[in-house]
């Protein structure tokens, strides 16, 4: 599992550090320098003859720069530091001078021609603007300077320090100008904004240089691993049948919309929960397709509910709210169509499955008038918590990088799939495989509020490993993904 921790904890668990004298700075450092020459020797053989440029804003996040310049300089690297403010971390600068580094001051412009011309010829240049101590994003002479480095070609490797400058550390969002990088060195532990969505897609590869960080208290924002999916995903003992491995009821799809219902009918079976019942005007279509399903109702644990119901659909609709009065006792995933028809509150085992624009609209029809889907998107934690706490219910915010906000503060962000998966029907397919899910897990899911998020991040991380495992590299079809379900879970329970 990937956690990440906000800055607050992480200023509090480096301070017993300091103060017994640990050097987590040259720490920090040591290990940026290394990374740094690992990826000039990947990108051009060697690191000897290279030419670096620093971006160094005021305080630590400077510092660990300068420090690891000065190391690079020593590995023959040619170093020129920009300074972007008039205070810089003294002993970095110190250590960076006295080991023959050039400096460049961007704070007076008389000089930006010059720190023009080392960033166009640099091979890689260090962005040490801002760390977790940045608040309201690159201003100044640092947003000319992301601005420069942007528009130089051919592009150099860009290498955040710590984070990306410009992000919400705490919260993923984009805070106007970023330097997007290819690898962030991060320092300690992760931060939120390197796991969470839009920032985390700034920050490139991630790597970790450990200092012996202890925080307290749970992580602000975790990502799941094959390991822990796995842990989650409900296997069958020899000694158990269809019912003890889950019955999933499927409301959605309409005689308008067929495909939904059986999208959403393929995404669990494939799944493998113990059996399917079907409630719709699709039942011709999802029996062609899926011969094991049951029309019709009966014994259920748990329920997928609104993919691709109309808002003229009544009887459906009648289906959804009649599904909808049970959820205190039973797992519902609320897709799509259902969205409008959920009661004020919910329990944590409701798991709603918005895009943004679905987002958006819940959240305007809950008093939080004037968000839009281009809200949503750029701050999608912030609106997937807000829906959580107006709602009770869990809530999966389907993206590019999925975001999960359950009880307790749970909060995942899961970025497995490629972009090939946002293709029409691919979010049936997930709440077929979700609803599987919770009804292998009924119980659980249940008595334990934690569970249902852990749970949702598990399926979106099982459907995006789908999507890849389907056509490596290339397009994919909603049904190719669910096909693929079976053989990704098999990888994951066997390992």
């Amino acid at each position: 599992m990937l956690t990440s921790w906000t800055a607050d904890a992480v200023r509090a668990a480096e301070e017993p550090l300091l103060a017994a004298g640990v050097p987590l700075m040259g720490r920090a450092a040591f290990g940026l320098a290394g990374h740094v020459a690992r990826a000039l020797r990947e990108a051009r053989g060697r690191v000897r003859g290279a030419r670096a440029v620093l971006l160094v804003g005021p305080g630590n996040n400077g510092g660990d720069t300068l420090h690891a310049g000065a190391l690079l300089t020593r590995r023959g690297v040619a170093v020129t530091a920009v300074l972007a403010s008039p205070r810089v971390h003294a002993d970095g600068l110190a250590a960076l001078t006295a080991a023959h580094g050039r400096v460049l001051r961007a704070t007076d412009g008389t000089g930006r021609a010059d720190v023009t011309a080392a960033v166009r010829a640099a091979h890689v240049v260090l962005d040490g603007l801002l760390g977790i101590g940045g608040r309201g994003g690159v201003r100044g002479p640092a947003a000319w300077l992301v601005e420069e480095v942007a528009a130089a070609q051919p592009r150099p490797l860009v290498v955040a320090v710590d984070v990306p400058s410009g992000v919400g550390v705490d919260d993923g969002t984009r805070q106007g100008a970023v330097l997007d990088a290819d690898l962030t060195v991060t320092f300690g532990v992760r931060k939120p904004a390197l796991l969470l969505p839009p920032a985390a897609h700034a920050a490139g590869r991630v790597v970790l240089v450990d200092l012996g960080l202890d925080p307290a208290g749970a992580p602000a924002a975790v990502r799941l691993e094959a390991e822990d999916v796995a842990t989650l995903w409900p296997v069958p003992g020899r000694a158990a049948h269809k019912y003890a491995r889950g019955v999933l009821g499927v409301v959605a799809g309409s005689a308008r919309y067929p495909g939904a219902a059986v999208l959403s009918v393929a995404g669990a079976v494939r799944a493998g929960v113990g059996m399917v019942r079907y409630l719709g005007a699709a039942g011709p279509q999802v029996l062609a397709a899926h011969p094991e399903v049951v029309v019709g109702d009966g014994r259920v644990q748990a329920w997928v509910v609104g993919s691709g119901v109309a808002p003229d659909d009544d009887a459906q609709r009648e289906r959804v709210r009649d599904v909808l009065a049970r959820a205190a006792h039973e797992p519902v995933v609320v897709d799509a169509g259902a969205l409008d028809l959920l009661p004020e509150r919910v329990p944590a085992h409701v798991v709603l499955t918005p895009h943004a624009g679905e987002l958006a609209a819940l959240l305007a029809a809950r008093g939080a008038a004037g968000v839009t889907r281009e809200d949503v998107e750029a701050a999608p934690l912030a609106h997937a918590r807000r829906a959580h706490e107006l709602t009770g219910a869990t809530v999966l915010l389907k993206g590019a990088t999925t975001v999960v906000v359950g009880h307790g503060g749970a909060v995942h962000a899961q970025a497995d799939a490629p972009a090939w998966l946002a293709t029409a029907g691919a979010g049936d397919v997930l709440g077929g495989v979700l609803g599987a899910l919770l009804a292998g897990r009924a119980r659980d899911a249940v008595t334990d509020p934690m569970l249902p998020a852990a749970l949702a991040a598990a399926a979106a991380a099982v459907h995006g490993w789908a999507a890849h495992a389907a056509n490596p590299g290339g397009p994919v079809a909603a049904a190719d993904v669910a096909g693929a379900v079976p053989g990704v879970v098999a990888r994951l329970v066997s390992a």
